[in-house]
């Protein structure tokens, strides 16, 4: 059985050097790094790309001048990218910029928080975005997320006879975040194989999906083949429930005080 969240060694030593290199020059600590993508999500291609992710934070003085570093009037930039390079590719988003997400309850950042592969981490401080994240989720604003992510791409790509294999496990994995906020206290965990297990243990269309995984697993990203009536109607039979009837679900909680306090906490920690 091929292993289900590939990371090669070279592109682990990549990615890391990456991240040393992306400290060294922007002057800033990076307190969490993960896989994101079809690698997190354990569904990758062989030729699937490593999509590194981190949050980084700045030295204190960074946060506190009166004109910004890009030049007076102009906006501190939040986001650190560099160029695609093959089949790497590697981006961040600076603290502050991160825990504005979290108030918002943002999906993505819940979703790097929760990946199988960390490449680094601050134990500490990673702890407490996980606690921040627990503390401001939003079923709602999830599910809303998700439902819209499967309804677009069901729309999309799944109406042909030919269809491309990552493009079903697109919609089959926010369909079933979607359930999981349905019947689950906490927020749907990144691995779709987590997913699969809670949500749809055996039956003919964990069957068909297995066997979906199997083929995306050997193939490449563009491969595509037959529709596959099991899944195609099991998921439009979920995006016309979920359409008809949305559930009633509670928005995220959370002070904006414990934010604040976390924000300095980092910043007094590179101190």
């Amino acid at each position: 059985m091929p292993e289900i969240h590939p990371i090669a060694e070279d592109k682990r030593r990549a990615v890391l050097d990456a991240l040393a290199a992306i400290e060294r020059e922007h002057a800033v600590r990076i307190v969490y790094a993960c896989e994101s993508g079809s690698r997190g999500w354990g569904f990758s291609s062989p030729d699937s790309d490593y999509d590194a992710r981190f949050v980084y934070v700045h030295e204190r003085p960074w946060y506190l001048t009166v004109n910004e570093r890009t030049g007076p009037g102009e906006p501190q930039r939040d986001v650190i990218e560099l160029p695609i390079e093959s089949d790497l590719d590697v981006s961040g988003w600076d603290l502050r910029k991160a825990l504005r997400l979290v108030s918002k309850s943002n999906p993505t950042l819940l979703e790097w928080l929760r990946s199988p592969i960390v490449y680094r981490q601050d134990d500490a401080l990673s702890a407490g975005l996980r606690q921040l994240t627990e503390e401001f989720y939003s079923p709602i604003a999830a599910w809303h997320h998700y439902f819209s992510l499967a309804r677009g791409t069901l729309r999309s790509h799944l109406g042909g006879e030919q269809i491309r294999t990552k493009k079903y496990l697109y919609v089959l994995r926010p369909v079933l975040a979607c359930q999981w906020i349905e019947c689950e206290s906490g927020a749907p965990p990144m691995a779709f194989e987590d997913l699969l297990e809670r949500l749809l243990p055996d039956g003919p269309v964990r069957e068909a999906v297995d066997a979906l995984l199997v083929r995306k697993r050997q193939s490449a990203e563009v491969a595509a083949g037959p529709r596959i009536a099991a899944i195609s109607d099991y998921l439009e039979a979920q995006i016309e429930r979920m359409q008809a009837r949305q559930p009633a679900l509670p928005p995220g909680t959370g002070s904006a005080d414990r934010l604040d306090t976390f924000f300095r906490m980092a910043l007094d920690r590179g101190a």
